[in-house]
């Protein structure tokens, strides 16, 4: 992967035709059409659609440049990104899409005024084929002096293909911003229930948390299964270490305190048996969503009602991802607008309970509810709702003016086609999450054990939990919930520490065990996550949501704590 900023060699004349970088508006079929030319999966790291980092992928002929999707009136990172490596090419295949041709081809053709190459028309199955259309492109390519080839990205055929090959051969300058000749149609998606005034958002929250309740069903169903496998297979490992290797060894790999262990041997399997699948079923579900349109559909459902949160109807999913892993969730706020991504990047260190985060809970829940005789499920639904209102307070009041405001429109979603994804649609859009939890998550995952370990060794733990014992008391807690809340900001894998293998491990009230896995869970985001952020942001701007979250996770968790105890 190459990212190309200002500043990155020059282009000569010799490498200009082996070089193409492939530029259009978001969502219009740019990273499936070079998916296509290449036969390889096209984007590492997308959202939407849309590919939020530029990068190259080699083919026979020539290397095509994935970039960004375009948004003209937007200040994402994303399009200023886009931008840059437009500015350091001279051969370049601009998309654009069919059903909005004229449209299309006014904004972007000032884009590329002085480079070379040639248009590419996607989503021509959604024209209605015949000569009058194949005129009008016609037409369009004399005006503008460069070819236009029309295709189904998703279904490239190879005369096609050939073609676009051949003319990149010997491209064509682009010499006009504005055409004389035009297509004259403009095809919109047909109308459906999302598209509804009244039904459209409430089908549209209840697909938001699908993939949330599916993914808890699902990856509990397949941890019940796979946990006492590998244990069987880790416990002979720990046996192992225990036995006969050094002992600072022993202690990256099986320290323990209490019935909890920190070294990686301990949390291991806990990566692959709750974490992973969690991971996986999000990534299928979202990629599902994303590769037949839905998530477009959804977002201009739910854009009303996000913007007095200080966010955009596309912001809701990015959150959303951050139930399967944060970390991904957080790069793609790059293609958020400027005045919504920090308070994209608030809502999911907030609000998304990650991989690692639901799973504890979960287990904690179902403890407390043996322990109190009452239902898992309905404690369940309890955290889960409180969670999801508290989060939209913390949003409202923490939101700017500006990206409250109704006539803030510039990241309005617009309404897309819906299609039958492919195999390679749908991994496409499942490779970029999976890669970014073992390249990125899990490292990090790697050194917050080595570094709980050592912790936990050295009794810093220990000496945390006992200063911060007596603060308990004021959310109604007994003073053993410190540790799990202290090692929570580290993990989120943490809020275990509340549940032993038989049941809690120490007395607590249905409201005290409801309090305890959401202070654990809001009081700061995980360090991994918080990492991410500071890597995407500043550690100025980290340490201010910081400090802005643990205040407000407070204040939702004494109102937890006391209030609770007359609903529970």
């Amino acid at each position: 992967m190459l990212t190309l900023t200002r500043g990155s060699t020059v282009i000569d004349r010799r490498s200009a035709t082996s070089e193409c970088l492939v530029v259009g508006k978001e969502s219009v079929g740019k990273s499936q059409l070079i998916s296509s030319l290449v036969r390889t999966s096209a984007g590492e790291t997308n959202f939407r659609g849309s590919t939020v980092t530029v990068q190259r992928y080699r083919g026979r002929e020539r290397t095509y440049v994935d970039t960004p999707g375009i948004l003209r009136k937007s200040d994402t990172r994303t399009t200023a990104l886009a931008l840059d490596a437009l500015d350091e090419s001279e051969t370049v295949l601009l998309v654009v899409q069919a059903t909005t041709l004229d449209d299309d081809l006014r904004e972007m053709l000032p884009l590329v005024v002085g480079k070379r190459g040639v248009v590419v028309v996607t989503y021509w199955d959604k024209v209605a084929s015949g000569d009058t259309a194949n005129k009008a492109l016609a037409r369009i390519a004399e005006d503008a002096g460069v070819p236009l080839i029309a295709v189904d990205a998703r279904r490239l055929t190879p005369e096609c293909h050939a073609r676009i090959e051949n003319c990149l051969l010997d491209p064509k300058p682009f010499i006009k911003s504005s055409l004389t000749k035009f297509a004259g149609w403009r095809i919109e998606p047909k109308a459906g229930l999302l598209e509804h005034r009244l039904l459209g958002p409430v089908l549209a929250i209840l697909l938001l948390f699908l993939p949330a309740l599916a993914t808890i069903y699902g990856a509990n169903r397949i941890a019940d299964f796979l946990s006492p496998i590998v244990s069987s297979y880790v416990d002979v490992a720990i046996a192992y270490v225990n036995t006969h290797a050094h002992p600072w060894l022993q202690i990256l790999l099986t320290t323990k305190q209490g019935d909890f262990g920190y070294g990686l041997l301990n949390m291991g399997p806990f990566l692959f048996v709750w974490a992973l699948p969690t991971v996986l079923l999000f990534s299928v579900i979202l990629a599902v969503y994303k590769a037949t349109g839905l998530v477009d559909r959804m977002n201009w459902a739910l854009h009303p009602l996000m913007r007095p949160l200080g966010l955009s109807g596309r912001d809701a999913v990015r959150v959303l991802m951050g139930f399967g892993c944060n970390v991904p969730a957080v790069i793609s706020t790059r293609a958020c607008s400027g005045c919504s991504r920090g308070q994209a990047m608030s809502a999911i260190a907030f609000g998304a309970a990650c991989s690692y985060q639901l799973p504890a809970t979960l287990a904690v829940l179902t403890a407390a509810a043996t322990a109190t005789k009452t239902s898992a499920a309905w404690l369940t639904f309890v955290f889960l709702a409180y969670l999801f209102c508290t989060t939209a307070l913390y949003l409202r009041l923490t939101a700017s003016k500006e990206s409250r405001s109704s006539l803030n429109v510039l990241m309005t979603p617009s309404r897309s086609f819906m299609q039958w994804p492919s195999l390679s649609a749908l991994w496409r859009e499942m490779s970029p999450t999976l890669k970014q939890f073992f390249w990125q998550a899990m490292p990090i995952f790697v050194l917050i054990c080595v570094t709980a370990s050592l912790m936990a060794k050295f009794g810093v733990l220990d000496a945390m939990s006992q200063i911060l014992g007596p603060v308990m008391g004021l959310f109604n807690l007994p003073s053993e919930s410190a540790l799990p809340v202290v090692l929570s900001s580290i993990r989120k894998d943490g809020i275990f520490l509340f549940a032993a293998e038989d049941g809690l491990a120490f007395p607590m009230t249905s409201a005290q065990t409801l309090t305890a896995v959401y202070l654990a869970g809001v009081l700061l985001p995980c360090l991994v996550t918080a990492l991410t952020i500071a890597k995407e942001s500043s550690w100025k701007q980290t340490s201010v949501l910081l400090a802005r979250q643990a205040a407000y996770a407070i204040l939702f968790s004494l109102v937890l704590a006391w209030g609770g105890r007359y609903f529970l």
